[in-house]
């Protein structure tokens, strides 16, 4: 048993893994190869842990280059990452910026507290370039790549056609961040979702980056309505502080980012970054 990352199988060839923050990253497991998408924070040895969960190779392939998704890249020292994200997964590299998202909010009594030894250094990472449409063949299984700007600018998503899954990392979900420095416009994640919902006859549900339990497909029609909503000022601009940022949400939302009027799908966003200009 782990000490730094927890795991279940979601399906008999999918293990979740979680990470010390909440963050979570998915090893498919096909007949030759197997693919590991996302790399939590970078605290402990996941690649060490990945090697206890399957025999085959591996390859890791990222959603995007934030702290709590691209740690790993610095233990396997090759990863696939759109090539938008290369500068945000070194400047998520800072060993301080990942022992602080990981320690951030405290811990529990009782619960395992790492020390800053824990995470892995920076060092330079071989990346290979993934784009909309690359195929990662596992043998039996293979994963499509879907490119979503939004979150990041060079945010992927990844489609198991067979399994009707869609692994989304932070592309779409109940906290959808985009008032970040490395995010797109509302406008341009608006056309992103328009791309992404060409696929939703083959997704039934997405296993994202947060949050352990999969969430309907039609979180994407949801979120469609929020950017016409926010680009007509039709929303309902939410104001309120996270990550000590202030952003405007287009829904009302509890403590636990659960929609007011029942909804699923949320964005978070700022004005100077609604219109493309």
């Amino acid at each position: 048993m782990s000490k730094f990352f927890t795991s279940r199988k979601i399906f008999d060839n999918v293990t979740q893994i979680g990470g010390l923050g909440g963050e979570l990253c998915y090893l498919i497991e096909g007949s030759e190869k197997a693919l590991l998408i996302d790399g939590l924070t970078g605290v402990g040895s996941l690649k060490a842990f990945v090697r206890e969960c399957t025999d085959l190779p591996v390859t890791l392939v990222l959603t995007h280059g934030h702290v709590d998704h691209a740690g790993a890249s610095f233990e396997y020292g090759e990863c696939y990452v759109n090539p938008a994200d290369v500068a945000l997964l070194y400047e998520h590299g800072d060993v301080d910026k990942r022992y602080g998202f990981v320690m951030g909010g405290g811990k529990p009594e009782g619960a395992f507290v790492p020390k800053k030894e824990d995470v892995v250094p920076p060092c330079a990472v071989k990346t290979l370039p993934v784009q909309d449409g690359d195929v990662f063949d596992l043998g039996g299984v293979q994963i499509e790549a879907i490119a979503v700007p939004g979150h990041t600018v060079g945010t992927m998503v990844y489609l198991d056609r067979a399994r009707r899954v869609l692994y989304s990392g932070d592309a779409c979900n109940a906290n959808t961040l985009l008032g970040l420095p490395c995010s797109t416009t509302v406008e341009t994640y608006a056309k992103s979702l328009d791309h992404l919902a060409t696929y939703l006859k083959d997704i039934d549900k997405f296993y994202g980056g947060h949050g352990l339990q999969a969430v309907p497909a039609y979180i994407v029609d949801e979120a469609m309505i929020l950017c016409e909503e926010i680009l007509s000022d039709d929303d309902d601009r939410f104001e309120t502080e996270f990550l000590g940022r202030k952003f405007l949400y287009a829904r009302k939302f509890d403590g636990m980012f659960h929609r007011e009027d029942g909804g699923i799908a949320n964005i978070a966003y700022v004005m100077e970054k609604v219109y493309n200009k």
